[in-house]
């Protein structure tokens, strides 16, 4: 039993798969932060091509 809590102890394969899991949730904060921002200033955009065409009709 010690032995093999030993082994679990010094095996270090998880630590690689957990870094890549924060790199890939970084990676993601940062597309899902930009779309939020490119979202937000394209739909002021859109209003006022809204409001232009309404008021062209």
């Amino acid at each position: 039993m010690r032995s093999a809590l030993k082994r679990f102890w010094r095996d270090e394969n998880g630590a690689t798969a957990i870094e890549y899991g924060l790199i890939a949730a970084l990676i993601f904060l940062v597309i899902v932060t930009s779309v939020t921002v490119f979202g937000n200033k394209t739909t002021g955009v859109m209003e006022s091509v809204s409001a232009a065409i309404d008021a062209a009709i």
